[in-house]
């Protein structure tokens, strides 16, 4: 284990072996441990910091594929995954953060990483809340929840809403904030425990294990007589397809992600959208990122729904940088339970 000083310490890290074609596998992955001077470059305005939590989330899989013009920021082969995580400084040439400070942004997974640009970090205030809220509901996925519900969506009290993977690190928030809202809410998850958590513990109307429908229009035609407002789209392929046949006139989605195509070598075809003219349904892709300037008054509304019960969030956690190529591979089968964490070191 890595000590403050200037020598050269060994530091642990996930390393990216190759591009990935299909289904990603935990051998794409491998843990190493590389030497580092936990000492900051003469005149750097970088920070090293000593990582506690790290994010899995869907996205990342996108990341594992080779560079072309979809893919832009791809791993790069020899070198550690990176994501977000929650850190602690340990030394800082930048004005924003100094020693000691905790925040959460884009790191290495590893033990110790050099971040070379902290103007993408958020310094955590708020520490009478879990860390690892700050890879989930206070962090990234929470961002997402908020700004593709509220911003994209624009919402109106008594709306129906449909959510698909809706027990995940961005539905399950998706769904509460709607309930909140006043708004009538379904979800869609891949097993029975998760369908339970989405109506005893998250609270939504009506849930269903879309691997035990035979017809998914018909289920949403019995969860949505009347039609869908807004669908929260996670899934993609047949899911979209049926969304696509029981939107309302002037229905909103937001496009999150599309898990299911992700691990396809050929993306299915979507059908249906012809729905989208003859019901004048807005669909609309959405990226974290060009909303982050709202994080506080995204901050301002959910710490007080957090501390007054409003709202709950499930967290599933793996121990440790050996496990974490496992967790990250477990998204893509629905092995895990809530939002995906990687504990790298508990303080």
């Amino acid at each position: 284990m890595a000590v403050e000083g200037g020598e050269a310490m060994r530091n642990k890290q996930v390393i990216f072996r190759d591009y990935v074609s299909g289904f990603p596998k935990e051998s794409d992955m491998e843990v190493r441990k590389s030497a580092m001077k936990l000492r900051l470059p003469e005149g750097s305005d970088g920070l090293l910091v000593k990582n506690l939590y790290l994010s899995c989330d869907p996205y990342m899989r996108i990341r594992m594929a080779k560079p072309d013009a979809d893919h832009v920021n791809s791993f790069e082969p020899g070198s550690p995954i990176t994501g977000y995580g929650v850190a602690r400084v340990l030394e800082s040439g930048h004005p924003n953060f100094k020693k000691g400070d905790l925040l959460w942004g884009f790191t290495g997974w590893e033990e110790y990483s050099l971040i070379t640009a902290p103007e993408t970090c958020f310094k955590i205030e708020h520490t009478d809340v879990p860390l690892s809220y700050y890879t989930s509901l206070l962090g990234m996925p929470g961002m997402t929840a908020y700004a593709g519900f509220f911003e994209v969506c624009s919402p109106k009290k008594g709306e129906t809403v449909f959510i698909s993977a809706a027990s995940g690190a961005v539905g399950q928030l998706v769904g509460q904030f709607a309930k909140l809202f006043g708004c009538y809410v379904v979800g869609s998850a891949g097993s029975k425990e998760k369908v339970d958590l989405l109506k005893n513990k998250f609270g939504f109307d009506d849930a269903f294990n879309y691997k035990e429908e035979l017809d998914l229009n018909a289920a949403l035609k019995r969860c949505f007589p009347e039609g869908i407002d807004i669908y929260f789209e996670n899934v993609g392929g047949k899911t979209l397809d049926a969304v696509l046949l029981n939107m309302k006139l002037h229905g909103r989605i937001a496009a999150c992600g599309m898990i299911s195509q992700y691990n396809l070598e050929q993306p299915e075809s979507v059908h249906n959208l012809m729905n989208i003219v003859l019901k004048r349904v807005r669909m609309e892709g959405f990226a974290v990122l060009d909303y982050y300037h709202l994080y506080p008054k995204f901050l301002e509304m959910v710490l007080p729904q957090i501390k007054e019960g409003k709202i709950v969030y499930v967290e599933d956690t793996a121990e440790g940088l050996e496990d974490a190529s496992a967790a990250l591979i477990g998204l893509f089968s629905g092995r895990n339970v809530g939002k995906q964490v990687v504990v790298v070191s508990q303080e």
